[in-house]
């Protein structure tokens, strides 16, 4: 399951929080950069997708965390 594949490529570790510093592993959630909506071509694409926990999520979906950041966190996981 290509949900399972983030959460393991990124240590079963919320991305924003490990950038602070926090290693949240709990409510962890697979967050679409570009929503479904917008790109179907990127629904299962690895550096679309990022590993966060709820509060990050629903960050993430009311635009408060760049989408920028985002795709830069994915782009690390996925080049280490």
């Amino acid at each position: 399951m290509k949900s399972e594949e983030i959460r393991k490529k990124s240590n079963y570790l919320c991305s924003v929080c490990r950038e602070e510093n926090i290693y949240n592993y709990k409510g962890l959630e697979v967050h679409h950069i570009t929503p479904i909506e917008q790109d179907k071509d990127r629904v299962l694409d690895n550096y679309n997708l990022i590993c966060l926990c709820q509060e990050h999520h629903k960050q993430a979906e009311i635009g408060k965390i760049d989408k920028d950041y985002l795709y830069l966190l994915a782009r690390q996981r996925e080049d280490d």
